[in-house]
């Protein structure tokens, strides 16, 4: 859906996917004990809050996309993405919007794949590790795909920003207060 809105930010894109989907697989083969993976998620989970709710400033930095600014980011969010079973656009999004070098629905789109082909090698790194899916895994792909076809639909077409990044900053917080109180 958001293809069809903006253009869609290809090289970047690509040379970040090209270094995240490698190390997505390797974070994917390791395994954290339970409360350190939980504060690590949590904390990072704060940086995309504080975006969505302003508290970063609204101004841009001028940072230019360059080749080793993005194999860093890639190799980065590739590895921090697999090793927490994620799919990395949660810490992506702030960046793009941070630096500039996305606006926001160009930012859903890049964001919405990489977490698609992240997610997928970080499971398979998990698949050499001992991964064990849920007896209703059927039933929450089917619901994952339709939310994902109507979150895109609506986000694309019918929402407006700024409500997207509030809700999915209330969101975020519900999932940060859980990882940290349990």
């Amino acid at each position: 859906q958001f293809f069809k809105k903006d253009d869609f930010p290809y090289k970047l894109f690509f040379i970040l996917v090209a270094f995240s989907i490698p190390m997505a697989f390797l974070g994917g083969i390791w395994t954290l004990h339970d409360r350190i993976y939980k504060v690590i998620l949590g904390l990072i989970l704060l940086i995309p809050i504080a975006k969505f709710l302003g508290i970063f400033p609204k101004t841009q930095f001028s940072v230019k996309q360059n080749l080793p600014i993005l194999i860093i980011l890639g190799l980065g969010i590739g590895l921090i993405s697999g090793l927490l079973g994620i799919g990395g656009g949660i810490i992506l999004s702030p960046i793009l919007i941070l630096l500039g070098w996305c606006t926001v629905k160009q930012t859903a789109a890049v964001s919405a794949i990489f977490i698609f082909v992240n997610s997928f090698s970080g499971l398979l790194g998990k698949s050499f590790s001992t991964i064990q899916f849920s007896e209703n895994i059927t039933q929450i792909l089917i619901f994952t795909i339709i939310g994902g076809i109507l979150g895109g639909f609506f986000g694309a077409k019918k929402f407006k920003v700024q409500w997207i990044q509030y809700t999915l900053a209330l969101v975020l917080i519900i999932a940060c207060f859980k990882l940290f109180t349990t």
